[in-house]
Formats: structure tokens, C-alpha cells, sequence
């Protein structure tokens, strides 16, 4: 069969996508990709998949959406599909309506989270739930990150059937690794007694930086490693004068390291990862830190809840607050033993739970199943 994955941008089709396109090739499917384009696609292409760049955009501008919904109709309509499999809560929609108006045989949607959980505008937020409602009227197989949100699309009755599907990494690349730990410190100056606490994810604000900065001046005895770039799609304040202030008041118990491609040596090299987020689908990065051995600080919202197992795997705090973000930060700080035992069962949860091959395995029975 050939299946079609669209998604928004290059980001989420080379963190989020690949895997699941390696595994449906596996399974002799032709798969085809559809996003933005962007540096991250050389990747995807490296491995033989086609992936076709798309004019899609990550707002409400309807003008650029019908450009964008045009496009895929073109591309559906030449590419001939049996399944469309679509992501993200824009691209998703304008996947799902183009593949049912060219009648595509299944339509598929993955929900990353959906966009009237998030904070926003009342108006916004009504839009959201009204279009995921619509667009659930034409969705053959829905499915979730997270068991939360599947409960949501049945509750609001967007799909009668959605399945909560999760998220996966391979536990063979993210693992506890005490060569890459001595290197990378080594590399970045640091000792190897020296508590690092490690945050991963994209620069924007709903990943709870100016937070997480804050409450590092309350962890005197650790330093914060920050792993990450904006994209260029990203909307909202850069934080630039929140890390501005940091690097004068944490000096060098601050270290920006920009984009790494080796986050899993990264991961082996800290002692606690952190992600204060106020928003989440199923976040990959818990999912690596659990795998890594790392206790995780994160913040008790849909996704996270669900990944930690608050006081045996990490620890959940209020969202956009410094205070406790702190208090729990320096817990773990001060305790190796406790960092210890939560490292560890978090990595018997994540193998247990998300190991990328039960994973892809699942969504690939889930979308060929229908045919």
C-alpha cells in the first residue's frame, strides 16, 4: 500500500515521523512524505523516503491555510494513496479534509495535542474544538499520544473510536552510558562530581524557561545544561532577556548548548533532566530521559502525568511556578540516592511503556488493519 505521513515541518517529520516511516517500509508499504521543508528533511531523504515540501504554515491565516489545503489536494491527487495518515492540529486538518475530498480510501490523524487544552484566546480555543470536532467526522483510525487526550476525543465526542497509541524511542540509543558521561563532561569542563541538571526541547515560552531559570538561582549546588534552538515557524518571545539575566546571575552554572545531535551522549552525562512545559502531547524528551536513567522534574499537565510516576520516577510540580520547581530541583540535587532509585525505575517504565519498536508496531497494525 502507499501510505502518505503529513505533517507540519521538518522538525516533527524527522523526531516524531521517521521511525513510524522506517517501520511501515519494514512492512513493504510505500511510504511517502509531505511537510515544510527544511534542513531536517536531508536526514529523512538520506534514508531513500521521498518527501514531498509542502506550503504549509503553523497559524490560523486563511489565506495561507487554503494555499497550503490546494497544495496537498495536488499532491494527494497525484500521488494516489491508500492511506493519509496526518499529524499536528493544523496540517492535520487540511490533510484530513483534502484526503476526504479526493477519496482516499483511510484517513488517519495521530493527535500530538490537541490546541483547545492549550492556554489561548476563548475564541481560539472554541475554533480548535470546533474544528477537531469536524474534522473526527472524517477520520477513519484517530488516534493519541497520550490516554488522557484519547479520553477527551471520546468524552467530547470528536471520535467514537480513539486510541491512545503513545510515543516511543529506542532503548538501545538512550540509556544510562558512563563513557559518553565522562566524555562529554570532559568536553564541556565539567566535573565529574558536578550535579547538572539538563532541559531539552524547543526555545519557546510554553516550555517554562524564564521558570526554570528563575529556580535555579535556588539550586546552588547544580548547573543547568539548555538543549534546543527556536524553529523558524515558532511564534512569541525569544526569551532572550530571560537567559540574558540568567547568564549574569548563574554565570557559568549556565550553559547554552544550542542544537547537539548527541542528545543521547548528552542525556548519559546528566544527573536530572527537567521540563517545566505548560502544554504537552506525550513529550519524546521524558521519554529519553526516562530511558537515560534520569530522574525527571516535570510539570503535572496532560502527557507528563502519565510519563512520571510522581515520588517513584521523577517528580511533578505546578505549572508556571519557580518556587516549587526549585524545591524539587534541590531535592534531587541533594540526594544521589533517591536519583538513583527513580533512574532507575524510570527506565523499567520506559521500556516498558515506550519502547519505539512496540510502538511503531501498534500504529502500523492500526493504520493497515482497515484494508
Amino acid at each position: 500500500m502507499k501510505i502518505l505521513e503529513v505533517t507540519n515541518v521538518d522538525f516533527s517529520m524527522r523526531q516524531f515521523l521517521l521511525p513510524l516511516m522506517r517501520a511501515l517500509r519494514e512492512e513493504g508499504h510505500d511510504v511517502v512524505g509531505a511537510c515544510a521543508d527544511g534542513p531536517d528533511l536531508d536526514v529523512v531523504r538520506a534514508e531513500g523516503f521521498v518527501v514531498r515540501a509542502m506550503p504549509l504554515v503553523r497559524s490560523f491565516s486563511p489565506l495561507a491555510q487554503a494555499r497550503a489545503f490546494l497544495a496537498l489536494r495536488r499532491l494527494i491527487k497525484r500521488e494516489r494513496p491508500d492511506i493519509v495518515h496526518a499529524h499536528m492540529p493544523i496540517s492535520g486538518l487540511l490533510a484530513r479534509l483534502a484526503a476526504w475530498h479526493s477519496g482516499v480510501p483511510v484517513v488517519a490523524y495521530t493527535c500530538h495535542g490537541f490546541l483547545f487544552n492549550q492556554p489561548g484566546k476563548l475564541t481560539r480555543r472554541v475554533l480548535a474544538r470546533c474544528l477537531e470536532w469536524l474534522a473526527g467526522r472524517i477520520t477513519d483510525v484517530y488516534m493519541t499520544v497520550s490516554d488522557e487526550e484519547a479520553a477527551d476525543a471520546r468524552r467530547l465526542g470528536i471520535h467514537p473510536g480513539p486510541v491512545s497509541v503513545g510515543n516511543g524511542r529506542d532503548p538501545a540509543q538512550f540509556q544510562p552510558d558512563p563513557v559518553a558521561r565522562q566524555a562529554v563532561r570532559a568536553e564541556l569542563g565539567v566535573s565529574p562530581e558536578r550535579i547538572v541538571v539538563l532541559a531539552v526541547s524547543r526555545l519557546v515560552r510554553h516550555k517554562g524557561y524564564p521558570e526554570l531559570l528563575r529556580a535555579m538561582e535556588s539550586v546552588p549546588n547544580a548547573e543547568l545544561w539548555v538543549v534546543g534552538s527556536r524553529l523558524t515557524s515558532d511564534h512569541g518571545d525569544d526569551m532572550g532577556m530571560s537567559f540574558a539575566h540568567a547568564e549574569v546571575v548563574l554565570g557559568d552554572r549556565l550553559k547554552r548548548l544550542g542544537h547537539r545531535a548527541d542528545v543521547a551522549q548528552i542525556m548519559a552525562a546528566a544527573d536530572i533532566f527537567v521540563l517545566p512545559s505548560h502544554f504537552e502531547g506525550l513529550p519524546m524528551s521524558v521519554i529519553e530521559a526516562m530511558l537515560s536513567g534520569l530522574p525527571v522534574v516535570a510539570t503535572d499537565i496532560r502527557g507528563p502525568r502519565e510519563q512520571v510516576v510522581d515520588g517513584e520516577t521523577g517528580l511533578l510540580v505546578t505549572p508556571g511556578l519557580a518556587a516549587p520547581l526549585a524545591r524539587a530541583l534541590q531535592r534531587l540535587a541533594n540526594n544521589a540516592v533517591l536519583r538513583a532509585k527513580m533512574g532507575v525505575a524510570g527506565r523499567a517504565r520506559a521500556c516498558a511503556l515506550y519502547d519505539e519498536r512496540a510502538v511503531t508496531a501498534r500504529i502500523v497494525r492500526l493504520l493497515t488493519s482497515p484494508l
